[in-house]
């Protein structure tokens, strides 16, 4: 019997020696007939299995029959920059488009371990060197690779939860780091873009505080709806009508929204767009987790007149004839012609079946005047929340002598509350004289050009009211003649037929009475 020391060293020399055929196995293989070399594969492969009891997964750089990147690899690869790479020893640091900083990935051929609900498991980073054979088509850089590995009997867990996991957390973090950008369409109907570096947030945004608190409750709700917006059977989109006088920050309400949300920004300028279909396709290039923005809707196109009887064309065909002689008259008409785009493709635009093309989408209007625009425009469904951009409060103002004068009080407050509650200053006027324009104008300074700016907007619309006032005295005096001047025309009108009447009816009647008179005298 042999003894322990014994059956160690036997057991040692069958695992060198296996290790050896391990080594030459592969050079022996090019000699062996392809069948041969197969079979020994399927054999080596059960018998690995018979002793290995773990499962491996490859996530591929590159997919598809054009090689595209995987978005699951950049989705684990982003996944393992934020929490496994933190125990690598070998770390390489890539520039990669959109992203706000490099991406610090595991280097070749390096390992790290995670944790899910208790459970380890194994990543590795591998490399596919380039192929140096003729082909037609041949690789131009190293192919990578993610290798997952975990306990065989932990299959279950890992393929179900913690792979979606990752792919979650990891797109969520790609998200966050990346770079927004601010789209335009142009006449070439595509979309080009620029990054997106608008400063502004809620936190420095003039607005009563209970009217921003409540935007950003709506937003919140919005961006964490999407098992919400499935259950009740509606796309994953929403609507806002910013409304208000120029000047009442509602550009500077969107900037904020995308910050907030760190969601890109479309904006659509419909005067470009050359017809409905043309507007469809912006809509279909749109990306998920952006908003949709088109200023001074208003003032785009004549959207509210589509929806009422159009009437004839201006130009008859006798006209015509002489305008396609006339070359800028031609140009004339054909600027008059513009867009095409109607009401109806817009409203398919804003809530139609092509609406839901992508999720996470937020489309908004801004106006100065919400009066001018369509009912069906702006109803509920299309713009959800409508949000009234006002002059300047004392709230709003507070914030903006934090964030321009970093003060929180002064004694000069109480008056600009009292000229504030009496006169309309819009947050951009305010903002003009708070801001310091050179270095040796102090915080009291600023505010006191301010309460002068209030007194004279103060003066002015006093004087305009007054004005006002006189002109529809005047209007009313006149009015008032003209309706008198009528009636004296109709009342002198009325006794000249009364008279015309009377001597034609006396005329008559003498008439009558001669003839009725004689006639009784002969008898």
């Amino acid at each position: 019997m042999l003894v322990p020391r014994e059956m160690l060293s036997n057991f040692g020399s069958a695992i060198g020696g296996l290790a050896v055929i391990w080594v030459m196995l592969p050079r022996w293989q090019q000699y062996l007939p392809p069948q041969i070399r197969d079979l020994v594969d399927r054999c080596i492969n059960k018998l690995v299995n018979l002793f290995y009891p773990y499962v491996m997964i490859v996530f591929s750089e590159f997919e598809g029959e054009r090689l595209a990147r995987s978005a699951t690899y950049l989705a684990i690869q982003s996944y393992l920059k934020e929490h496994a790479t933190l125990r690598a020893r070998r770390l390489k640091a890539e520039t990669v488009k959109d992203s706000q900083s490099p991406i610090f990935s595991m280097g070749d051929n390096e390992e790290v371990t995670d944790t899910f609900e208790g459970v380890k498991v194994w990543w590795a980073s591998r490399k596919i060197p380039r192929n140096v054979s003729l082909s037609l088509h041949p690789m131009t850089e190293d192919r990578r690779f993610y290798e997952l590995v975990f306990h065989r009997r932990h299959r279950q867990l890992i393929m179900q939860s913690y792979v979606k996991h990752v792919l979650t957390e990891g797109k969520a973090i790609a998200h966050k780091n990346r770079q927004q950008k601010l789209y335009a369409n142009n006449p070439s109907e595509y979309w080009s873009h620029v990054a997106f570096e608008h400063p502004a947030n809620f936190e420095t945004l003039a607005m009563d505080p209970n009217k921003k608190r409540d935007i950003l409750n709506d937003l919140t709700k919005f961006r964490d709806g999407k098992e919400y917006y499935a259950k009740i059977g509606k796309p994953w989109k929403r609507g806002y009508l910013l409304y208000g006088p120029p000047g009442t920050g509602k550009s500077t309400m969107i900037a904020a929204m995308a910050n907030f949300l760190n969601y890109d920004v479309y904006d659509l300028e419909l005067t470009a767009v050359k017809d409905n279909t043309k507007l469809k396709k912006l809509l279909i290039e749109t990306s998920s987790r952006s908003i949709i923005m088109i200023e001074d809707i208003d003032c785009s196109l004549d959207l509210t007149g589509q929806r009422k009887k159009k009437e004839k064309d201006d130009d008859d065909d006798d006209d015509d004839s002489d305008e396609n002689d006339d070359p800028s008259k031609k140009m004339v008409k054909e600027e008059k012609a513009g867009s095409k785009v109607t009401l109806s493709g817009l409203l398919n635009f804003i809530d139609g079946i092509w609406s839901a093309c992508g999720g996470e989408r937020i489309i908004i209007f801004t106006t100065n005047h919400v009066d001018k625009l369509d009912p069906a425009l702006i109803r509920g469904g299309r713009m959800d929340k409508h949000i009234e951009m006002s002059y300047c409060c004392f709230e709003a103002f507070k914030v903006l002598a934090r964030n321009y004068l970093d003060i929180q009080d002064h004694l000069l407050f109480e008056t600009i509350s009292r000229l504030l509650d009496e006169t309309n200053m819009t947050p951009a006027d305010v903002t003009e004289n708070l801001m310091p324009k050179s270095d040796d104008k102090d915080a009291e300074t600023c505010l006191r050009n301010l309460i002068e700016a209030l007194e004279a907007a103060k003066k002015e619309a006093r004087k305009k009211k007054e004005k006002e006032s006189r002109a529809q005295a005047k209007e009313g005096r006149e009015k008032k003649v003209n309706e008198e001047e009528e009636e004296g025309k109709e009342s002198g009108t009325s006794a000249k037929e009364a008279k015309e009447n009377g001597d034609v009816g006396g005329g008559v009647a003498a008439k009558e009475v001669g003839e009725n008179g004689v006639c009784s005298c002969r008898r």
